[in-house]
């Protein structure tokens, strides 16, 4: 599998570094993954796996819930987000979580070791994607499921960084140094032929770009859903191991 660079492991850790916990854990994607998780399907009792988990703050959400997993594996990229999210669990007690350093696209877990795996905007910051995916498949257990997210450039964002590309000037998503252009269908698609049924689709945020500023959000563009979820920037796909 295709390694991330030594350039880019850097710059990943420099980010985290200069970042908080995400302590409410209420971005978009995590607020997605919330809405279709099932405690007693997901949850309750399982061995959970988080990579991509930044500074721990999911992490600690899943470990807290009462009828949360057995045990949770948090794992990253970077050592400076690990490092934070152990550091927070331990000042909140949350003593179920096992905190890892791991290249999602070489996961250090045998094959069929977790009930539910989680991925939150992490599969367009890595060289091969789509590699990250099977491994992400690869560890799940039959019957378990897989909750990834992504950004989804079927969208006006997505216009917006063609425009730049076009103009010459690179899109980058809070500076991070790898951003691949994410699309849901090939998301998808991705999913579905690691061997996964694709149980879900979902995604919200329609933003209209606005020159010399933050992009401005219309959240009456999030319905009617099945059809504006095609379109939205925060893209998740549930998949099961059959």
């Amino acid at each position: 599998m295709t390694t991330v660079s030594q350039n880019a492991q850097a710059a990943y850790e420099a980010w985290h570094e200069r970042l908080d916990v995400d302590v409410e854990s209420d971005a978009p994607w995590h607020r997605l993954v919330k809405q279709h998780l099932e405690a007693g399907r997901d949850l309750s009792g399982r061995r959970v796996l988080e990579i991509g988990c930044g500074r721990g703050g999911f992490a600690c959400w899943l470990a807290s819930r009462t009828d949360g997993p057995a045990e949770v594996v948090a794992a990253d990229f970077a050592e400076s987000a690990v490092t934070k999210g152990e550091a927070f669990a331990r000042s909140r007690g949350l003593d179920k979580i096992k905190w890892e350093v791991h290249d999602i696209q070489a996961i250090a877990h045998p094959d069929a070791s977790f009930d539910t795996v989680v991925s939150c905007e992490t599969v367009e910051h890595v060289p091969d994607p789509r590699g990250a995916i099977q491994e992400l498949a690869r560890v799940l257990r039959p019957g378990g499921r897989l909750f990834l997210t992504t950004p989804n450039y079927v969208s006006t964002l997505g216009l917006y960084r063609g425009y730049m590309r076009l103009t010459g000037r690179r899109y980058t998503e809070e500076g991070q140094p790898i951003n691949n252009f994410m699309l849901l269908p090939r998301v998808r698609s991705w999913v579905a032929r690691t061997g996964l049924r694709v149980v879900s689709v979902d995604a919200i945020g329609h933003y209209l770009p606005w020159p010399g500023r933050p992009p401005i959000e219309m959240p009456a563009l999030n319905n009617p859903r099945p059809i504006m979820r095609w379109l939205g920037l925060h893209s998740l796909v549930v998949g099961e191991k059959r």
